[in-house]
């Protein structure tokens, strides 16, 4: 089996092991970090594991291959394909910015950056890797970073820029950024899960990347 196929659970019993919480039929990052979760199996056994892992008010989001038929116990607030995509983004000729380094400090801006993906980016989802940005006047206008390191690969997230900076070339120059970085780590290669609401074109033109797998 690939490493992408189940991005979630072959980061937590990998590289990111010391932030997983469960065991061996069901893992997941700690909530203030990220809200995936992932199970060995759909088996009841594992269903009953996660549950166990969660509140009552807690959301498991999980990357499968296969649709997920989860037990009653378990509502379901949205089910949607997402589209991996894999590679390493080109340089976009002409654009130039100066890159900072995002850190705890960062994180209040980083939550509120309009277009940033959601309830996907949490308070402390610094904690999974580097975060770049660049900031105008001060104020943070585009980011991207890491997160999910499934084995010998990268995601990478968060790619998002202001609305009123939107045309100007800055995440590309942070997806390029963002890849270097990866692979002067000597991981094979950098990908990205683009959920079914953010075309990846909208990121990065199709600029250096192709298709892996879809998930349910």
């Amino acid at each position: 089996m690939h490493p992408l196929d189940h991005p979630v659970w072959n980061a937590l019993i990998s590289r990111q092991r010391a932030l997983a919480e469960g065991g061996t039929l069901a893992r997941r990052y700690p909530p203030a970090i990220a809200p995936f979760a992932a199970m060995t199996d759909m088996s009841a056994q594992s269903f009953a594991a996660l549950g166990a892992l969660m509140t009552a008010s807690d959301q498991a989001v999980l990357f499968t291959p296969e649709p997920v038929a989860a037990p009653a116990e378990f509502k379901v607030f949205l089910a949607a394909t997402g589209e991996q995509m894999i590679g390493t983004p080109a340089e976009t000729a002409g654009c130039t910015a100066d890159i900072v380094t995002l850190g705890p400090d960062d994180a209040p801006a980083m939550v509120e950056l309009p277009d940033s993906p959601g309830p996907a980016l949490c308070a402390e989802n610094h904690e999974l890797g580097t975060f770049l940005g660049i900031r105008i006047d001060g104020q943070l206008v585009a980011m991207a970073g890491e997160r999910m390191k499934p084995a010998n690969y990268t995601e990478i997230t968060a790619v998002c820029v202001h609305p009123a900076y939107r045309g100007r070339g800055y995440a590309q120059i942070l997806l390029g950024a963002v890849a270097r970085q990866i692979l002067r780590e000597a991981r094979f290669r950098s990908c990205t899960y683009f959920p079914i609401t953010t075309p990846p074109s909208r990121c990065i033109g199709g600029k250096g990347w192709k298709s892996g797998a879809v998930y349910a």
